[in-house]
């Protein structure tokens, strides 16, 4: 039996999870549709992570949650590490004919259409995106927009992982540091 009050999702390794993900149901509406998918994350010890995710206009959100034994907050950030790269293919997201490793947006019937989602074209990785990261925040700065929705936009990347790279770039030294350090 799970002896942790808390399921550690940090600490484990890829390789002792297994991720599923089915589709629970469909509605359509309009000209486009909105899907619900099961995901479920469980590991050999017996803890588990159920899940439904929302697949509307080319977004996925997560509806629900539920965990044994329970997610810390840093868990529940961390969830969707574990289970994007499964749910983007159950949903069609990335699996496209010019598909790079999954990281095209295309709609829950799996092409792109009206709905489609933010499609990443060869964005750079490592100190050329940094410095295109923070080319792209300034400008929104500038502008009087939000700079993390910019980069959002031209990554195609979700809030958190935009978040994320926007801090790369600052710790690169492209960006000035958030706040003063101590």
């Amino acid at each position: 039996m799970l002896e942790a009050s808390f399921l550690n999702l940090s600490d484990r390794p890829a390789a002792d999870a297994a991720v599923s993900v089915w589709p629970a149901w469909k509605v359509r509406d309009g000209g486009g549709a909105t899907v619900w998918f099961g995901v479920r994350l469980e590991f050999g010890d017996g803890a588990r992570v159920d899940a439904v995710a929302v697949v509307s206009e080319g977004c996925v959100s997560i509806e629900d949650v539920r965990a044994e034994p329970a997610l810390s907050l840093d868990d529940l950030a961390s969830l969707a590490d574990w289970i994007e790269g499964p749910l983007s293919e159950a949903c069609g997201i990335g699996t496209g004919p010019d598909a790079d490793g999954g990281e095209d947006g295309e709609d829950a019937e799996g092409g792109a259409g009206a709905g489609a989602g933010r499609v990443r074209s060869g964005w750079p990785r490592g100190v050329e995106g940094q410095w295109l990261i923070a080319q792209k925040y300034r400008a929104a700065q500038e502008a009087g927009t939000d700079p993390v929705l910019a980069v959002m936009s031209a990554t195609g990347h979700s809030r958190r992982r935009s978040l994320r790279l926007i801090g790369q770039a600052r710790d690169a030294g492209f960006l000035t540091p958030r706040r003063a350090r101590r």
